[in-house]
């Protein structure tokens, strides 16, 4: 059955019994119009469930009402959440937006950047696959801006935080609880927000005075998530000088850390301490509640819809610890 079709305007304008003309001055000046006419349209609008279709209107004045947003997994929740925060602040200048995922594959990311210029986006939103515009250039021929979320690259608009100091909340933290051998959860080698983690990580054992090959050991993931969180941490169990503390690129990963140490029989915090990243809503409602580093997910969200409609520049964000019982207990 084919479904109902919708109103138009002429369709208005014959149930009004006025012109054309004159329903269009309702809908974009109604101050020309006498108050009864502009209740006779309006009243046939109501009856017909009349609803104007902004994206002609839009493309009639050559200006899309739509933003593209390209995130690398919109399942993960921190993407979800930013995403959100990108959603509010469209929604306060009545735009809309396209969502896709790239899965952290440049192939993919360029084909969603090329759908989305077809679609006619005003701009797109993006957090890139890697530490460079290869696959948005073709956009700034068409006229299409962009921002780069949770990336930092010199002389493109961009929102970010501060993933040095981030890895080094975590790890500074887990010195301080008396771990000497700490597992690092990271992404592949050249992701940015990782490798400044990982910084940072590194930063916080050379300042307490300790060798970062006798305390850190890195697992370089491929895929950030429960799974291969968990095949990590048992690689990391298993090996000779096996780690009394881990810390995750996120805490998707840091759920299968928990999920091979509860498969073990290993107790945390007491024998494993464990921090994630990002500090999504589950961290608090485990059993084992978990520690992380908090991102205002929300916040770079909406930062980078506001970069892109207002031009409004906005400095890194702060990350900050939150601690909880999954960390902490103090090693003798």
């Amino acid at each position: 059955m084919a479904p109902p079709q919708r109103a138009n305007v002429k369709d208005v304008a014959a149930r009004a019994g006025v012109s054309v003309g004159t329903v269009s001055n309702v809908l974009n000046r109604p101050d020309v119009v006498s108050k009864a006419t502009l209740n006779k349209v309006k009243a046939a609008m109501s009856e017909l469930n009349f609803h104007r279709n902004a994206s002609a209107r839009h493309l009639r004045a050559g200006i899309s009402s739509t933003v593209g947003v390209v995130v690398q997994d919109i399942r993960n929740p921190f993407y979800t959440e930013l995403t959100r925060g990108i959603e509010d602040r469209l929604t306060e200048d009545d735009q809309s937006l396209i969502i896709c995922s790239s899965d952290s594959d440049p192939l993919r990311e360029a084909r969603c950047l090329r759908m989305l210029a077809e679609q006619g986006v005003r701009g797109v939103l993006i957090t890139p696959t890697s530490v460079g515009t290869q696959n948005l250039n073709g956009l700034a021929g068409m006229g299409i801006s962009w921002v780069l979320m949770d990336t930092e690259l010199p002389g493109q608009p961009c929102v970010s935080v501060d993933n040095v100091l981030g890895g080094y909340q975590a790890v500074a933290h887990l010195l301080e609880r008396g771990h000497r051998r700490i597992g690092i959860l990271a992404g592949a080698e050249g992701r940015q927000t990782s490798d400044q983690r990982c910084q940072g990580a590194v930063k916080a054992v050379v300042e307490a005075g300790l060798d970062p090959a006798e305390v850190l050991k890195f697992v370089r993931l491929n895929d950030h998530n429960a799974n291969a969180g968990q095949a990590a941490t048992r690689e990391l169990l298993d090996s000779a000088n096996p780690p009394t503390a881990i810390f995750t690129i996120n805490d998707i990963v840091a759920l299968g850390v928990l999920r091979e140490a509860r498969a073990r029989g290993i107790e945390v915090p007491q024998q494993l301490a464990v921090v994630g990243y990002d500090d999504i809503f589950l961290a608090q409602e485990l059993m084992v509640p978990l520690s992380s580093v908090r991102q205002p997910m929300w916040g770079l969200g909406w930062a980078a819809a506001d970069m892109l409609l207002d031009d409004t520049d906005h400095p890194p964000f702060t990350p900050d610890l939150i601690v909880r019982a999954s960390s902490d207990y103090q090693r003798s």
